[in-house]
């Protein structure tokens, strides 16, 4: 009893550092869990064209450069184009991670500092994972 007591903490410790690769039920690692993001952002109005072409470029070259980032989606609203909402799907936490630190997302956030006029990260939990349709870049 003491054991698997013992046993419940330390798997339930684990899950909640982030350890992803522990066994599943047949022993065999279970691959990390996506991280997915709502990045919730208020412009600038003033210097929303700036800002655009800024995060169009961090988001190109995110998705060129980094096997890790699955998906960077970016909207706009249709009565208010500086509300901007992007979907971020990284391959786990690892990956996204990384790509905070790569030179291109670094310099997207120091260059859109002063445009930006709020931020809210939303981490979610997809309903349904793996219905994302994979498409090629146009």
């Amino acid at each position: 009893m003491r054991k698997s007591l013992m046993t419940l903490l330390l798997a339930l410790f684990a899950a909640a550092a982030g350890n992803a690769q522990q066994p599943d039920g047949a022993g065999k690692p279970v691959p990390e869990r996506q991280l997915v993001r709502l990045s919730k952002i208020t412009v600038d109005p003033a210097r929303l064209a700036e800002y655009n072409a800024c995060l169009r470029e961090e988001i190109e070259a995110s998705l060129r450069l980094e096997p890790g980032v699955i998906a960077l989606y970016a909207v706009a609203g249709n009565e208010r184009p500086n509300e901007v909402t992007i979907l971020e799907i990284y391959a786990g936490q690892a990956a996204y991670k990384s790509h905070i630190a790569t030179p291109h997302f670094r310099k997207y956030k120091e260059g859109t500092l002063d445009m930006v006029q709020s931020l809210d990260l939303l981490d979610v939990v997809p309903l349904h994972p793996g219905t994302l349709r994979q498409t090629l870049p146009r």
